[in-house]
C-alpha cells in the first residue's frame, strides 16, 4: 500500500490526463479539488475510490492500493458508476445509528415505570429486559451494554438509591484503609 499523501500526488496527476469512465469533467475537477483539501481520512478514500473508478480500474486493484475493504470500494465505485459522486460528503462516516429518538423515549418510559406495570414478575428493571422488551416493541436491538450506556447519558440508573448508597459506602471505606 503506497503513503497517502504520495498516492494522491499520483493519482492527481494521472488524473489530470485521463478521460473518465463515468464521472462529467465538472464532477472530476470537484472531486480532485476536495481531494487536495484536508479531509479526513475517510472521506479521502471515498474520494480516491471514485476516481480510480473512473479510471477504469479494477475493484481488487482499489483494494490493495488504497487498503480499504471489497466492500466499501464497491459501494463507491457504484456511486461513482450512478453519477451521484457529488454526495460523497452526504454519507456520514462510520457505522449507522439505529437508537433513535423514539427508543430513547421509550427507555426513559420503561425506567420510570415498574415492570410489573408492563407484566413482568420481576421487581426492578436490569439492562438485559429493558433491552428484550425494547427489541420486543420497537425492533431494535441492542445489547444490555449499550442499554446502560444510554442510560447512564441520560443520567439514569437501574439500580435502586439504596443499593447505590451501599456501593459508595463500601467504596469510601475502601478508600479510608
Amino acid at each position: 500500500m503506497m503513503s497517502q499523501s504520495y498516492y494522491t500526488q499520483e493519482l492527481l496527476a494521472k488524473i489530470n490526463v485521463y478521460d473518465g469512465k463515468f464521472l462529467t469533467p465538472f464532477q472530476r475537477n470537484k472531486l480532485l479539488k476536495y481531494l487536495q483539501g484536508g479531509l479526513q481520512r475517510e472521506y479521502r478514500r471515498r474520494i480516491e475510490i471514485m476516481l480510480l473508478a473512473d479510471m477504469d480500474k479494477s475493484q481488487a486493484y482499489i483494494c490493495e492500493t488504497i487498503g480499504c475493504s471489497q466492500e466499501m470500494a464497491r459501494y463507491w465505485m457504484a456511486i461513482a458508476r450512478s453519477g451521484m459522486a457529488h454526495k460523497w460528503h452526504e454519507r456520514p462516516v462510520g457505522r449507522p445509528k439505529i437508537v433513535n429518538e423514539e427508543y430513547l423515549e421509550s427507555l426513559k418510559e420503561l425506567v420510570s415505570n415498574s415492570p410489573s406495570h408492563y407484566g413482568y414478575s420481576f421487581k426492578s428493571w436490569t439492562a438485559l429486559w429493558l433491552s428484550r422488551h425494547l427489541a420486543k416493541e420497537l425492533g431494535i436491538e441492542i445489547s444490555a451494554r449499550h442499554v446502560n450506556r444510554l442510560l447512564k447519558n441520560m443520567g439514569i440508573s437501574t439500580r435502586k438509591r439504596a443499593e447505590i448508597d451501599n456501593i459508595k459506602s463500601e467504596n469510601n471505606q475502601d478508600k479510608k484503609k
